[in-house]
């Protein structure tokens, strides 16, 4: 295992996040904005995101901005080692080295928790789940926090609806720039390339099964079907099924789906979502691919029960596990993210825009904290709106104004048709 205290590899790390800042211009600005106005001066901050270079550009923001962050990584798989070992170089509290067992994984939050934490912001809800059942001590002194995942939105609003949750936490994965581009194009454009990377499988002529039809299933049946693939979708929402029916794609029950599928992939934040009774179902060869948060929506351990003999890394990040009969049934990234395991992730342009969402959200919460009950929050539209025209500026896009006649004709009930 590479040890990303290695001071060597900061050189590098620091060459891929300057690559990466290339295509952030929005974070750029909003760096320089932070640097002048001081928004989060005073602040500590603990973080359990993806440790990828455009994190790091994402975390130096909020260090411009004045805060004291502490950061661990979200998922042991997707540690980019370097990149960890640039942040340390910049003196930053950096807990996380890729390939990490369960036990480090949790104790690399406890120690980003240590900083004793005013706002937390979180990928999945790790952190926060871990403050409320292990680290209760340090609740009474965070007044707000942040998450950037459809999974992790799902387990606030258990916790709050339970009244469970003990601070506001700002939804950044709901908004508009998130999921109609970073979950959208991002997770649809990294998640073959992960596959590809991993398996170097041709996708035109394949039956691709992607099982969930949320913004990130959709973008990676759109990317499947641009690659000339067949694709047949699962899901268990009606009007996601009929949505997805009538964009010319095939819906079959997963049952149905597993004996015709040569690539599967889950997109749905659930887990055993592809379970024993579907590998039984599967063709010799088929591929099991997860795009989801966590690694419960393909029951690897039922995989593992079922398998007569395991071949690890029959590729890099390719594992062939063949059943009593023959058939031969290839997992990879382990059933985690295989975006972030196989692959590097949304590309920085679209990260761009989620992480400028989360860094004025920060220094929003930051405000207006003292007059937040606990709950989920979404962010203000002004923010999603404010990210949107900053992309479109830095790209050269000028788009219309409302006239005060339009303006008028919108604000009032009374003009007739």
């Amino acid at each position: 295992m590479v040890d990303n205290t290695d001071a060597s590899l900061a050189e590098a790390g620091e060459r891929r996040i300057d690559w990466a800042l290339r295509s952030m211009p929005v974070l750029r600005a909003l760096g320089e904005r932070f640097a002048e106005t001081r928004p989060l001066d005073g602040l500590k901050i603990a973080a359990c995101l993806h440790v990828t270079a455009e994190t790091a550009v994402a975390v130096g923001v909020l260090r411009a901005g004045g805060a004291e962050l502490a950061l661990a990584a979200s998922n042991p798989l997707s540690t980019q080692n370097d990149v960890a070992a640039a942040l340390r170089s910049y003196g930053m509290e950096v807990y996380a080295r890729a390939g990490v067992d369960r036990d480090t994984y949790y104790r690399h939050i406890n120690q980003a928790l240590d900083i004793g934490p005013d706002i937390v912001l979180d990928d999945g809800c790790d952190l926060v789940n871990t403050l409320h059942t292990e680290r209760t001590e340090l609740l009474k002194g965070v007044s707000g926090g942040c998450e950037e995942t459809t999974t992790g939105v799902i387990r606030l609003r258990q916790m709050a609806a339970e009244q469970a949750l003990r601070f506001p936490v700002v939804a950044v994965n709901d908004t508009r720039t998130k999921r109609m581009f970073d979950n959208r194009y991002g997770t649809g454009q990294s998640t073959l390339d992960g596959i590809t990377r991993a398996t170097n499988t041709l996708l035109a002529g394949r039956t691709v099964v992607v099982a969930g039809f949320g913004y990130c299933g959709r973008g990676v049946a759109e990317r499947a079907r641009g690659h000339g693939a067949r694709v047949v979708v699962t899901e268990i929402d009606p009007v996601k099924a009929l949505d997805a029916s009538l964009q010319g794609y095939e819906v079959r029950t997963m049952s149905e789906a597993a004996r015709i599928g040569d690539l599967f992939i889950t997109v749905t934040g659930n887990r055993d979502v592809i379970r024993g009774e579907h590998f039984v179902e599967m063709r010799d060869g088929a591929i099991l691919a997860n795009a989801g948060h966590f690694d419960i929506e393909i029951d690897v351990r039922a995989l593992e029960g079922m398998a007569h003999d395991v071949h690890l890394g029959v590729r890099p990040y390719t594992d062939e596990y063949i059943l009593p009969d023959g058939r031969r049934l290839l997992l990879l990234a382990e059933g985690r993210l295989v975006n972030l395991t196989a692959a590097e992730g949304h590309p920085a342009a679209v990260m761009d825009m989620s992480f400028s969402a989360q860094a004025l959200a920060v220094a929003w919460l930051a405000e207006e904290r003292v007059r937040l009950s606990p709950g989920v929050y979404d962010v203000p539209g002004e923010i999603d709106a404010e990210v949107a025209r900053l992309k479109l500026a830095a790209a050269g896009i000028g788009i219309d104004a409302l006239t005060p006649v339009q303006a008028d004709y919108l604000r009032s009930w009374r003009f007739g048709s």
